[in-house]
């Protein structure tokens, strides 16, 4: 897929220190962007940023920490054109983030919603969040976020943070929109890709993904519907994914939402649940 010329445009990328976060930098920057690899081991940043050998900067930000999210924003100068939200964590056992949330809605979702509240001003052009196709089976309990009454299964909870992703993107369009802003806010998932982001998973989740790795694509293509969503003239609103065709099942096209991710009344709740947990 050629990529517009993007010359003149400032890119933010979270999670951009390997697999498809570093691919999808590498291309931005060879279109012409100027990125910033926001990530939480800036040496590991850093040689990715060397590796590209275009226009880059490196700068902290740790997700599971609120305040690390805020020091990012306060001390990223400038304005911005796009915010691309990859960074996550996958199928993790039970953890929580410095502020008391599970893991994986903290880092997935809840990092990310409190850097757009921050970052949104600044922004000029779209909010890109990526998701991944397993938010068809989330379910996402507004009450319950960080599994302190249900009981906790890894894949469940990925699948709720990811599902949370889209109703996130998906009720900021329609926010944008009511404001009469310019700013478009765009989904996309990768398909089944073969990225770092299974390193952390628990063990019982690596043997259950093992059979699959056999079909899984590598991050050069899986980064395509991210890279269409971020440069393409699209509206906001739009869900991006592999096309799934069998000669060309790489290419980005518009993926099916999921039913829940449609649910306007839970995307109301949990964008206040998840303003009142990232500003106490």
């Amino acid at each position: 897929m050629e990529l517009p010329d993007i010359s003149g445009r400032r890119v933010v990328i979270t999670g951009a220190s390997s697999g498809l976060g570093a691919e999808t930098a590498r291309a931005l920057a060879m279109a012409g962007a100027h990125v910033v690899l926001a990530v939480r081991d800036t040496a590991k940043g850093a040689r990715v940023a060397a590796s590209i050998g275009a226009s880059t900067e490196v700068r902290e930000l740790d997700l599971a920490d609120l305040a690390s999210v805020r020091a990012f924003a306060g001390d990223l100068p400038g304005e911005l054109d796009v915010l691309i939200g990859n960074a996550g964590i996958m199928a993790v056992p039970y953890g929580r983030t410095r502020d008391g949330f599970e893991s994986q809605i903290g880092v997935n979702h809840l990092g990310h919603f409190a850097l757009t509240a921050l970052l949104l001003p600044r922004i000029g052009d779209r909010v890109v969040t990526v998701s991944s196709g397993i938010a068809g089976i989330g379910r996402v309990d507004v009450d319950d976020l960080s599994w302190e009454r249900r009981r906790y299964g890894p894949w469940r909870a990925y699948a709720q943070s990811k599902l949370a992703n889209l109703l996130f993107a998906f009720e900021l369009d329609r926010r944008l929109v009511e404001s009469g802003s310019g700013v478009r806010s765009l989904a996309a998932h990768p398909g089944l890709t073969a990225t770092a982001l299974r390193r952390g998973t628990s063990r019982p989740s690596r043997a259950a993904l093992a059979p699959w790795s056999l079909v899984a694509g590598d991050v050069a293509h899986g980064a395509l519907p991210v890279l269409a969503a971020a440069t393409h003239d699209l509206p906001g609103g739009l869900y991006l994914g592999p096309d799934g065709r069998t000669t060309t099942r790489y290419a980005p096209a518009a993926a099916t939402r999921p039913k829940r991710a449609t649910d306007r009344e839970l995307a109301r709740r949990l964008w206040d649940r998840s303003v009142e947990l990232t500003e106490r």
